[in-house]
């Protein structure tokens, strides 16, 4: 009994072994490890917005676009890291594995300076171009300065958990977000509420900004412990520190068209932020709420992809292309079947969900209705990114990014400022700035158009030959 729990806390070969078993193991930790999430990033959300107000929980939620334009750089090492890691240590390739891994770690550090030198100067201005409405600047200002100057946790974090992730091991992450998150919330209840209190509005949610920061600062410190002491699989030394060009080459080949695939997403919300406050604070606050109880439905597709492009970088390394198969049309089942329980929990308890964030009904109303404008969209996105952890995994970063480009550039920006403009011609004059729905129905209809190309491109095969084993790495 003991053997079998001591088994979880390591690494995974998912390259033997039931694919079906293999991957249950792993996105399980996963889906938990995504909950846990969740938890730690709602929770600066919905515990401002119930002790101090709608106002500040808009505040928080407007700076969540600007926060991870930045932030998209360290998260694009970590998408590199995770496949190079996942593929040689499928390959057993115990070398490269510790060259990999040691020049993540300087380049973490050398981004989180660079990132944070620029990001903290240009708070303001990113804030006034997104034309945050001024009842709520102050708020959003303060929040943003504090997560920047906690930028290298972030970034440490995120890069030592998918390590861990691409050795197999997605339990001990899991544990570490779980403690993370119990900390964010008892650390968000006291500041919040104190600050709150004593020095009004803009103090209570920089009492959030500060918890979030410490229980990342927890969760990257753990982490990097844990990836240090597998001396076993590779050992970090000075040689393994300086960086390789050839190393550098491939996390930017791999994590780059990820990073641009991401800060392509954020831009195209902020550029539909300020058409977002054109239709006013409720708007903002209830758009704000419902990304967060939507996060709950997306949370299979997300585990069930990381958990399939780990299992395919391990199964590649390892030239065990029919695995791959096998497990790629598992997930999908697996990722469907989870998808349509959890939008079924959300429409059967959601205004409990919404009610965590606010007090108001007419919040908590328009957050049920776009939630079921989107039914759909949870379906096709668990086909989607199933397939794309599949090719992500592969090696094949770039035929993803430009599906998102197309997806959240070309397609939903035109279409939902169009509907926009339609909704703005209503009869009874009741929606001046456009029908705030519309921002939905322009997701739901690109996901569909994202659907066939992602199908389409997936049938060519082009992702089989993007892997870095047998590279000059």
């Amino acid at each position: 009994m003991f053997s079998k729990v001591k088994s979880l806390f390591g690494t995974q070969d998912m390259t033997v072994g039931k694919p079906s078993t293999c991957l249950w193991k792993f996105a399980i930790p996963m889906l938990i490890s995504n909950i846990a999430q969740m938890l730690y990033s709602a929770a600066d959300m919905a515990i401002v917005g119930r002790i101090v107000g709608d106002g500040a929980l808009g505040a928080v939620g407007a700076t969540g676009s600007i926060a991870n334009l930045f932030l998209v750089f360290l998260m694009a090492v970590g998408a590199g890291v995770t496949v190079m890691v996942a593929q040689y240590f499928g390959a057993k390739d115990n070398e490269r594995l510790g060259n990999s891994i040691g020049n993540a770690f300087t380049l973490m550090i050398i981004l989180s300076i660079i990132l944070t030198a620029v990001a903290l100067p240009l708070t303001g201005p990113m804030l006034r171009v997104t034309q945050t409405n001024d009842d709520i600047f102050d708020m959003a200002y303060i929040y943003l300065l504090i997560l920047f100057i906690g930028t290298a946790a972030n970034g440490f974090y995120n890069v030592m958990s998918g390590i861990l992730r691409g050795l197999g091991d997605s339990v001990y992450p899991l544990i570490v977000l779980l403690i993370a998150a119990a900390l964010n919330i008892f650390l968000d209840i006291w500041l919040v509420s104190v600050w709150n209190a004593r020095w009004g509005e803009v103090a209570g949610v920089a009492g959030a900004a500060v918890a979030t920061v410490i229980s990342q600062i927890f969760s990257a410190v753990a982490c990097t412990w844990r990836v240090l002491r597998m001396k076993n699989l590779f050992s970090i030394t000075k040689a393994t520190l300086k960086l390789q060009s050839v190393i550098v080459k491939q996390i930017v080949r791999l994590g780059l068209p990820t990073g641009i695939q991401m800060a392509v997403m954020f831009l195209s919300n902020i550029v539909m932020q300020p058409f977002m406050m054109a239709m006013g604070s409720t708007v903002v606050a209830a758009q704000v709420a419902t990304m967060r109880v939507d996060g709950f439905a997306v949370m299979p597709c997300q585990a069930f992809s990381n958990a399939v492009s780990t299992y395919t970088g391990q199964n590649i390394g390892a030239g065990k292309m029919d695995r791959v198969k096998k497990g790629s049309t598992t997930t999908l089942i697996m990722s469907m079947s989870f998808s349509i329980v959890m939008v079924t929990a959300i429409m059967i308890w959601g205004k409990y969900l919404f009610a965590l964030f606010s007090k108001t009904d007419d919040l908590i109303n328009m957050g049920m209705g776009f939630i079921q404008i989107m039914i759909p969209a949870y379906i096709i996105m668990s086909v989607n990114m199933t397939y794309n952890g599949v090719m992500r995994g592969a090696g094949d970063s770039v035929g993803t990014m430009w599906i998102s480009l197309l997806m959240n550039v070309i397609l939903k920006i035109p279409i939902t400022l169009i509907l926009i403009f339609v909704s703005k011609t209503d009869e009874l004059g009741k929606f001046p700035a456009g029908n705030p729905d519309m921002f939905m129905w322009g997701m739901v209809i690109c996901m569909a158009i994202g659907l066939v190309i992602t199908l389409s491109y997936y049938r060519l095969g082009k992702w089989k030959n993007k892997g870095v084993v047998g590279s000059p790495a």
